[in-house]
């Protein structure tokens, strides 16, 4: 058996058009024009490359995209200012500031500065308790790509046995908490839980967010599962040549595809997800501070 791949750059492709198409609603019929506004403190090279993406993206959907690029040096003040005037903007509906920020600045108080409204990536502590209570809530973006995934392929996901392997504040925990509103019978494991193999092998979903590459081989998954790999990790390719990497997941690929009944790839899963829902969720908080209708089928 070889498992189905869930193409997530199609899927993802997909979820833009109906952001595009929302948007354009909102212009013609409202005269609303959706804004996202995203921080880059510092010059991080993959930061830099991600916030140039989500500008180029919001664009492409017809929305208004607002860069603030500040020097490395910028003193937590002048961000929480910068935050707080984007808040008092009624032309920003969503804000982001980008991580990781320099050593000198507190995150929490930077991401917790945020207008809860406004907190597209779903970070605020007030979002993170509304997810955690089964209320209205701002949902983080990677979480809320695997489950619109997930819904995809199986439908409802009511009665499933669902392992969340990472407990993460960014992922594994909002992902558990999307996975339980949707009536999964949820698993948080993570690197210390005992016999975590036994533990995989007993999910119809398995979702793989603990930042270790390849460690989880294809005799962890159970056969027809469904396998939402978010890992990210870069390893040496001497195959490709001195000094050379490529991408890989949490779960080892290939033989984990002759297991599954259906599989994320790493590149090319969940990641374009990520930007999508980004869009989405600009959306989404633009209708809510309007009091439209949500976007259908763009949130949690």
């Amino acid at each position: 058996m070889s498992a189905k791949i869930i193409d997530g750059k199609a899927f993802a492709a997909t979820v833009r058009e109906k952001v595009a198409g929302h948007v354009s609603r909102l212009k013609e019929v409202h005269g609303i024009t959706p804004g996202l506004a995203v921080v880059l403190v510092g010059e991080d090279p993959a930061s830099e490359v991600y916030v140039r993406n989500k500008g180029k993206q919001t664009l492409e959907a017809g929305m208004n995209s607002y860069e603030h690029k500040l020097p490395e040096d910028t003193p937590e003040a002048d961000l929480l200012a910068l935050v707080e005037t984007l808040n008092d903007d009624p032309a920003v509906h969503g804000i982001l500031v980008q991580l990781p920020l320099p050593k000198h600045i507190d995150e929490e108080k930077v991401i917790n500065a945020i207008a809860p409204a406004k907190d597209v990536d779903g970070f605020h502590i007030l979002n993170v308790g509304l997810l955690g209570t089964g209320q209205k809530a701002m949902v983080p973006c990677t979480p809320l790509g695997c489950l619109m995934m997930l819904r995809d392929h199986h439908g409802s996901l009511s009665g499933l046995n669902a392992v969340v392997v990472g407990r993460s504040n960014i992922v594994g925990k909002p992902m558990a908490q999307l996975l339980l509103r949707d009536s999964c019978t949820v698993t948080i494991a993570h690197s210390r839980t005992k016999d975590l193999a036994e533990v995989c092998r007993r999910a119809d979903i398995l979702v793989a967010a603990v930042g270790r590459p390849e460690m989880i081989p294809g005799d962890w998954v159970k056969p027809g599962a469904t396998v939402i790999d978010v890992g990210i990790n870069r390893i040496p390719a001497p195959e490709k040549g001195e000094g050379k990497t490529r991408l890989v997941g949490d779960v080892e690929f290939e033989s984990a595809k002759d297991v599954a009944g259906a599989i994320t790839p790493v590149p090319g899963g969940v990641g374009p997800m990520t930007i999508a829902c980004l869009l989405a969720n600009t959306v989404t908080a633009c209708c809510r501070e309007n009091n439209l209708p949500e976007p259908e089928g763009l949130t949690a």
